[in-house]
């Protein structure tokens, strides 16, 4: 039965503990925002029916995580990261307990609420991200990011489709203040499991200004900059829109579940197969490959938005996301950990990473606010949807570029580098 189950799971995933709980870690916050975040969206438009104001909403999340990521990023260097990290959970546990005090008033402190959201998520990412970078080696990245992928799925699969019985339930807002009531515990359970995790600190002063420079003479760093600028395009607007355009076709809460179960069940099994099955050479193949997907499946609903379409739509998008995701994060680290200084500025790599993904994140909501204000919804969101939807291709040929190393070569400099840093902490 070992053999048997170690033959799925690598033997490092039972042995390394921090590998173990970083997994869980990345699992209940997965549950966590399966369970409210999709309906987050929907609680707010419910209360406000303007396609605008969700944009507001994030609008302010995604202006405010740049800020966390650089306030995360000064606190990772003057103590253990993983206190960051509890950091970041406490305050997205913040915003759910801000939008239960609110109630149907929520709508009234968008902006407040998108900001919470906002530092949260900064704030989390950033330590997990670190974290992740630590703790996963080259050869054990692909099967880590296989691996959250495959738990943030099934979170997904079971996540939405519970809050959606639980609203159909509970009539008016209680279901809606039920499932950010189990939000808030699931974030107090990670809390309690940050304290297991082994200390880790980064001693050094912050230079964000240096890694903002390295662009210039880094080549590769500077195309993986403007790969997750483009991927940031695409993100800003779908992440609100499909979610109001499943429950406009539908007018059901349960329905919305059932998108979430479909498309997350999908999800699951490719991720799982792209964690277990794509080796390194063929990296930039799927990235492509999914790319194409992802853009294609949009041509299903501008047209015709009914439920059927959209299901259609988001089960090519669960095929292609894992094939693009598993081998692209992994390409990222790869690049940050052979870059200059990369242990002792890590952190500012990460950072400056995520300031650019949520550059493209703000100027696509930007973009539909000016655009819809301008044309009006009918003829705006199809139009912006339509230019933005292709941002994954773009991506694909910022990396195209990019040579693929091979697991003797990768971060050479980064483990040598962690090595005098370690000599020096001891």
């Amino acid at each position: 039965m070992k053999a048997w189950v170690t033959n799925i799971v690598p033997e490092y995933v039972f042995t390394n503990r921090d590998y173990k709980l970083l997994l869980i870690t990345g699992g209940l916050y997965a549950m966590s925002t399966a369970l409210s975040n999709t309906f987050v969206n929907v609680y707010l438009w419910k209360q406000t029916e303007d396609l605008m104001m969700i944009a507001l909403y994030q609008l302010a999340s995604v202006l405010f995580q740049p800020l966390a990521f650089f306030l995360a990023g000064r606190l990772t260097k003057q103590m253990d990261r993983t206190i960051v990290l509890r950091i970041g959970v406490i305050v997205l546990s913040l915003f759910y307990l801000t939008v239960l005090l609110l109630g149907q008033n929520a709508s009234q402190m968008i902006i407040v609420v998108g900001a919470l959201l906002g530092l949260g998520f900064g704030i989390y990412w950033l330590a997990f991200n670190v974290l992740t970078f630590e703790i996963t080696e080259p050869d054990t990245r692909d099967s880590f990011n296989g691996f959250l992928g495959l738990f943030t799925s099934l979170a997904g699969m079971i996540g939405p489709f519970t809050a959606g019985l639980v609203i159909q339930w509970f009539p008016g807002f209680t279901g809606y203040r039920t499932i950010f009531f189990i939000s808030l515990l699931l974030f107090a359970v990670a809390v309690w499991l940050s304290f297991r995790f082994k200390k880790r600190s980064s001693p050094g002063i912050f230079r964000i200004s240096s890694v903002w420079q390295r662009r210039h003479v880094d080549d590769d760093w500077r195309r993986i900059l403007f790969a997750h600028f483009f991927q940031g395009l695409r993100e800003g607007v779908f992440v609100f829109v499909i979610v109001i355009w499943v429950y406009m076709s539908t007018g059901s809460e349960l329905a919305l579940g059932t998108y979430g179960l479909v498309t997350s069940g999908v999800s699951f099994v490719f991720y799982f197969l792209a964690g277990k099955y794509l080796k390194t050479k063929y990296r930039k193949r799927a990235i492509l490959t999914g790319a194409i997907m992802l853009y294609g499946a949009l041509f299903l609903i501008l047209p015709d938005r009914t439920f059927v379409t959209l299901i259609i739509y988001g089960i090519i998008i669960s095929m292609a996301y894992p094939l693009i995701f598993v081998p692209y994060v992994s390409m990222t680290y790869d690049i940050i950990g052979k870059a200059y200084k990369a242990a002792s500025m890590r952190v500012e790599y990460l950072i400056m990473r995520e300031w650019f993904t949520n550059a493209g994140r703000a100027g696509s909501i930007i973009c539909f606010m000016v655009v819809v204000n301008a044309i009006g919804q009918a003829k705006g969101v199809p139009l912006v949807m339509l230019i933005f939807g292709a941002g994954h291709l773009f991506l694909y040929f910022c990396i195209r570029p990019i040579q693929i190393w091979s697991s003797s070569n990768k971060d050479q400099d980064y483990n040598s580098e962690r090595l005098e840093d370690a000599n020096r902490q001891t």
